[in-house]
């Protein structure tokens, strides 16, 4: 599995929404890979934090360029 591979599919990785053969490639690619390591810790602090915050903290520009962002993505 290529770094790229893994960036794609750390969000089933995360949420344990692949196959137990995917889910091995993953961690043995995780196992050799400290960049890839590094992202996987990076996203799950992320995750976390932004579970905290409540839609009243987000302003209206920051929720603007997210929104974009995520419709980026979508249709790329």
């Amino acid at each position: 599995m290529s770094c790229n591979q893994l960036v794609e599919h750390i969000t089933d990785y995360l949420e344990g929404a692949m196959a137990l053969d995917e889910r091995g490639r993953v961690e043995e690619h995780l196992a050799g890979c400290d960049g890839c390591t590094s992202f996987l810790d990076q996203f799950r602090t992320t995750i976390r934090l932004t579970g905290l915050l409540t839609e009243e903290q987000v302003t209206a520009e920051a929720r603007a360029v997210l929104l974009e962002a995520f419709r980026d993505v979508r249709s790329a």
